[in-house]
């Protein structure tokens, strides 16, 4: 297992903090990459906020890393 630095809201009105997620060494059959650079979306905050769920249903439990 590794850890991989993240970001994470504990609830739509929490703000993002940063976090470790556990991932499971890769196997033969997986391919790991290196990211150098990332950002968050303007949409990722409206998605951690709750603010479309008027209009669309997103189960974030479901996009949690396994």
């Amino acid at each position: 297992m590794y850890n991989t630095k993240a970001y994470s809201a504990a609830s739509a009105r929490s703000p993002l903090s940063s976090t470790k997620i556990k991932h499971r060494d890769p196997t033969e059959h997986d391919v790991q990459i290196e990211i150098l650079f990332c950002g968050i979306c303007h949409s990722d905050l409206h998605s951690v906020r709750n603010e479309w769920s008027s209009i669309m249903s997103i189960d974030m439990a479901s996009l949690k890393s396994a």
